[in-house]
């Protein structure tokens, strides 16, 4: 008896076996991924380079970056598609062009603070720039004469009073939007969400329109403030609103069961768990106000001289400043508009650093603050001596006796 052989395909035997791709892992890196992003720099660079020296009629830096990293995007995708597959590709394009972003954003940022240091130091070499005003100097006159100091103390007063109308009233709007709501709380968000819209120089004209022109007000920095507070409030309207509606609901529900009212919940409960994060829409909104140009154009005045009277009279403060000193064709007055700027952009930071640290951690965690409250009144509690349990408390001979 014979045993039949399996047939066999002979298609199949001469199937040659498919290529094995390297390893992918989504979201990260190996070594060959960085030998491939070298080189297909390196090869679109030299491709570009051939192109625009030698065979097309192109010029211009710009032009030449962006056809170099079309380029070089095009080479990676070929390559990384070529080892990983077509996955792999998709992915690491989207890592280099997110990376791309952040870098050229932070580059940005730091060539505009670059060119701001190196224009503004000329005029910050000399002591006197923070310390004198411009009321006894000409456009003609060296950098050892005027200053800053007006422009900086009307910034501060402007953005006082603008915080301190801006800030409540924003935060009671939120609060207003999150905890109580009702039949108003369409209107009210349609309003703040066209408030975020409006041109700042619209501020500007209607505080010159309904206070300066109609009533008879004069130009100061109380109009300033009022025109800077009006682009604030819908900053920390809408950024007040998104804080607090990330605060947890099993807060509100324990407070409530522990007997408190709504004004307690909101007080004590919601306020302090959201206040890192209103203390960082606070922050946007001075950014946003401090660096205001067109509302302060049409409602401070321009005045040379020191004036801390918000209520009367001509009052500077830093981006006026800049704005009219930019203009002059002196190169001592551009510097000291540069050197205003810096002062801007110090005073900001400075402005960020302190809020930073009043609004202390995240919600949901402790500050340093609590945290060693906590453990003092634990390292307290561990000194009280407590009687056994089961056992009577020890009393003296006499309190027996009585």
């Amino acid at each position: 008896m014979t045993i039949a052989e399996p047939r066999t395909d002979p298609s199949a035997a001469e199937t040659p076996p498919r290529p094995t791709r390297g390893r992918f892992r989504p979201g990260g890196t190996v070594r060959e991924d960085r030998y491939a992003l070298v080189g297909a720099a390196a090869a679109s660079l030299a491709l570009v380079w051939i192109l625009f020296t030698r065979l097309l009629p192109f010029s211009g830096a710009l032009g030449f970056a962006v056809c170099w990293y079309a380029a070089f995007l095009v080479l990676y995708a070929l390559v990384v598609t070529h080892e990983h597959g077509r996955l792999a590709a998709v992915d690491r394009l989207v890592s280099v062009l997110v990376h791309s972003a952040g870098a050229l954003s932070v580059t940005v940022i730091a060539a505009i603070l670059g060119f701001t240091v190196l224009r503004g130091a000329q005029a910050f070499a000399h002591s006197n720039f923070l310390t004198q005003t411009m009321s006894d100097t000409g456009a003609l006159d060296p950098l050892t004469s005027g200053g800053v100091l007006h422009a900086v103390v009307g910034s501060l007063i402007q953005l006082g009073i603008g915080v301190a109308i801006a800030v409540p009233l924003g935060i009671a709007t939120a609060l207003f939007l999150v905890e109580v709501g009702g039949r108003l709380t369409r209107p009210v968000r349609l309003i703040v969400d066209t408030m975020s819209a409006l041109p700042s120089v619209l501020a500007g004209l209607f505080v010159l329109a309904a206070f300066i022109l109609t009533f008879g007000f004069q130009k100061s920095g109380l109009a300033a403030a009022l025109a800077i507070a009006i682009m604030m409030v819908p900053i920390v309207t809408r950024a007040s609103e998104v804080v607090l509606r990330l605060v947890p609901g099993g807060l509100r529900e324990a407070a409530y069961a522990l007997g408190a009212g709504q004004w307690q919940v909101v007080w004590r409960v919601v306020l302090p768990t959201a206040r890192s994060g209103l203390a960082t829409g606070v922050v946007l909104a001075m950014a946003r106000g401090v660096g205001e140009t067109a509302p302060v154009l049409l409602t401070a005045g321009f005045a040379r001289g020191m004036n801390a009277d918000p209520f009367s009279g001509n009052m500077t403060n830093l981006p006026l400043y800049i704005y009219t000193y930019v203009k002059f064709p002196q190169p001592d007055m551009v510097s000291r508009a540069f050197g205003a700027a810096l002062v801007l952009a110090l005073v900001v930071l400075v402005l960020f650093t302190v809020a930073r640290l009043l609004g202390g951690a995240a919600p949901g965690q402790m500050t340093r603050r609590a945290r060693r409250r906590l453990a003092k009144a634990d390292r307290a509690a561990a000194k009280t001596p407590t009687a056994p349990s089961g056992d009577l408390p020890l009393t003296s001979d006499k309190e027996t006796s009585a």
